[in-house]
């Protein structure tokens, strides 16, 4: 293969492993993130004591028991306010987020049976039992008067209309496989583009580049993703509350944007110094020289052995 040629392959080969890179960790996040139920809970759970969510929390619930109730909303409101502030209110949180998470992923996992055998897909639905059976229990162990009265029943709340479950499992399926294969097809193009490269120093550091460039390419889009999320909500009083969700949401992105990025740009520093004739290698060498023993001189001979 001529020189030109492996330069060209390698170029194809490297362009394409550092497009990849954003797209597989991205893919990589969305299938194995924010999948795992376990995850989802523990991520969410800050969420619990923070301000913004609590004012959001407060304002729907008490204006949700207002209109049920009759009753004035603003007192409705800082009587939910005041009970965010405990752990029972955190327990409960969990238990929706957990309870919740499971009822989506094990739509989004379902394999259309009941499609197949002429039954149209049901909405996507969460017992509130699952939500008062641990708040009850955490209020009686608070001493909380007349907690063990609360009334657990089996109440379904739908979550996602049967309409959005074929759309969502397509993409779900897709976001399965690329959650693998991108990742693994970056690394692949990468390590082939430097092992035809007819000169592998440059490959390297052309590979290295480009995958910072891939890891700031995906840190904009997550501030993008966010700026257009809060954006289109329709109540800009929520907006705080939905930015501190999709933050937490989005952290583990934005820490392998800023891997990818810091990475990237040590491999083309280290290979940038390392090249031959670079300033630290001249510096090296004379260091070693300087350090190396001097050669004692020949001694001359002396007039007796003269």
């Amino acid at each position: 293969m001529s020189r030109s040629l492996r330069t060209a392959l390698s170029a194809a080969l490297i362009a394409l492993s550092c497009l990849f890179t954003p797209f597989g960790a991205l893919a990589a996040w969305a299938a194995y993130g924010l999948t795992d139920t376990r995850g989802y809970v523990t991520t969410m759970a800050p969420l619990a004591s923070d301000p913004a969510v609590r004012d959001a929390v407060a304002d729907t619930v008490g204006d949700g028991v207002a209109r049920e109730s009759g009753l004035n909303p603003v007192f409705l409101r800082e009587a939910v306010r005041s009970f965010t502030a405990t752990r029972a209110y955190r327990s409960a949180w969990d238990a929706g987020n957990e309870a919740a998470h499971t009822a989506v992923m094990h739509a989004l996992r379902d394999d259309g049976r009941d499609s197949r055998e002429g039954r149209a897909d049901e909405p996507v639905t969460v017992d509130l039992a699952t939500v008062t059976a641990p708040l009850r229990r955490q209020l009686t162990v608070d001493h909380v008067p007349f907690a063990e009265r609360i009334p657990v029943e089996h109440t379904r709340v739908a979550l996602l209309p049967s309409d959005d479950l074929t759309a969502l499992r397509k993409g779900y399926r897709v976001l399965d496989v690329a959650g693998f294969w991108l990742p693994l097809t970056a690394v692949v193009f990468a390590v082939a583009g430097i092992a035809v490269a007819a000169c592998r120093r440059r490959a390297i550091t052309a590979t290295a580049l480009g995958t910072a460039l891939g890891g700031a390419f995906l840190g904009l889009a997550v501030a993008v993703g966010r700026r257009l999320t809060l954006a289109d909500l329709p109540d800009p009083a929520h907006r705080p509350a939905a930015g501190a969700v999709y933050d937490a949401l989005t952290a583990t992105l934005r820490t392998a944007s800023w891997l990818l990025l810091a990475l990237g740009l040590t491999m083309a520093a280290a290979t940038w110094l390392s090249r031959p004739g670079s300033p630290a290698v001249r510096l090296l060498r004379r260091r070693r020289a300087s350090a190396a023993p001097a050669q004692a001189p020949e001694a001359e001979p002396t007039r007796v052995r003269a």
